[in-house]
């Protein structure tokens, strides 16, 4: 009794040094990350340029140089940090990403006296990005996804200057949905570079297509964007969407009468989602169907060489196909999503 008594007090006073010492890491990281270090621009040395508060000489310096991305910069949400409570001491305008500008001040021709980020690779950009971003829930997983993997960083999408006058002028090839935040070719959220429908679609450009199709889901129009499906920063699923729990929390976010629980769950949709039956991009087929008629969709399952080897699933036998009553499954089992009260969903 004593000696395993010992081994658990033993355990959690180690337990609560391992907090302490993870704790105070972080802490210094971000300190160092922030305040106090800045990486050297030349990718031929890997020197760390250590300057203390003393050498930030503000963004009105910067100015009497780079006027135009001051202008640009001072109208976005990074340029108010410094005037928020929370990021007193941690935020210094242009400074809070390109280091401590005093020795650049002093000869701009020395490399290294500043961060440049037109050498840097997409992955090294994203990581000074992170440093402050990495606390959301909608970007920890950025490591994780697709961008990342393929080199395409937080400024291929974004500008941390603000984007360019031109792509905040409305020039919709299509209508204007008035629920959507931003117009599909107007970019005044997120910093974006341009709108995110179109900035999507300059690399997703077989989307682009589907999204003209007869039935489709309204993204050009304005009602939707497509990070209301998808996570651009990353994600555990098959094409970043956006799911948490269950298979399709994507889509029933909005079809939410789709959802269930049911007594009788349509087994293909439980297992396989809805992207078994619909295409959710767009579709020539009505409802975003992949096959033209009801009939043809259901039938790829509910088939069989004779009903005894595949009862369940077969079409019974007085389902004469050639009888146009027999046509339309869906006109009999209307509630093919799922049913409370027949196993073979009928309303």
């Amino acid at each position: 009794m004593a000696s395993t008594k010992k081994i658990k007090v033993t355990l959690l006073g180690l337990s609560v040094l391992l907090f302490i010492l993870w704790l105070t890491s972080g802490v210094l990281t971000s300190v160092v990350g922030m305040r106090f270090v800045s990486e050297s621009a030349d990718p031929d040395t890997n020197l760390l340029l250590v300057n203390g508060s003393d050498d930030y000489v503000g963004s009105e310096t910067c100015k009497a140089c780079h006027e135009d991305q001051f202008n640009a910069f001072s109208k976005t949400k990074h340029a108010s940090l410094p005037d928020l409570k929370s990021w007193k001491g941690k935020a210094h305008g242009c400074e809070s990403c390109h280091g401590p500008g005093s020795k650049h001040v002093e000869d701009p021709t020395v490399k290294g006296s500043i961060i440049s980020f037109k050498s840097k690779d997409a992955k090294a950009v994203s990581e000074t990005c992170l440093a402050c971003h990495a606390g959301r829930e909608s970007h920890n997983e950025f490591r994780r996804g697709e961008h990342w993997r393929n080199n395409i960083g937080c400024t291929d999408c974004h500008t941390a200057h603000g984007p360019a006058r031109e792509n905040m002028k409305a020039g919709s090839i299509t209508l204007i949905g008035p629920a959507t935040e931003q117009r599909p070719n107007q970019a005044d959220a997120w910093q974006l570079k341009q709108s995110e429908p179109q900035l999507c679609m300059s690399c997703h450009n077989e989307t682009k297509s589907s999204f003209q199709k007869p039935f489709h889901h309204k993204v050009l129009e304005g009602t939707m964007k497509c990070s209301d499906c998808h996570n651009p920063h990353g994600g555990f699923e098959n094409k970043q969407t956006k799911l948490a729990v269950g298979a399709d929390v994507a889509c029933i976010r909005c079809h939410a009468n789709k959802q269930g629980p049911f007594v009788y769950e349509h087994a293909p949709l439980k297992l396989e989602g809805c992207t078994v039956c619909h295409i959710p991009h767009g579709s020539a087929n009505p409802k975003m169907l992949k096959r033209a008629t009801v009939r043809q969709l259901c039938i790829e399952c509910h088939t069989g060489i004779t009903e005894q080897l595949t009862e369940d699933a077969a079409v019974p036998s007085f389902h004469n196909q050639a009888g146009v009553k027999y046509q339309q499954c869906t006109v009999c089992h209307s509630a093919i999503h799922g049913s409370n009260s027949s196993k073979v969903f009928f309303r």
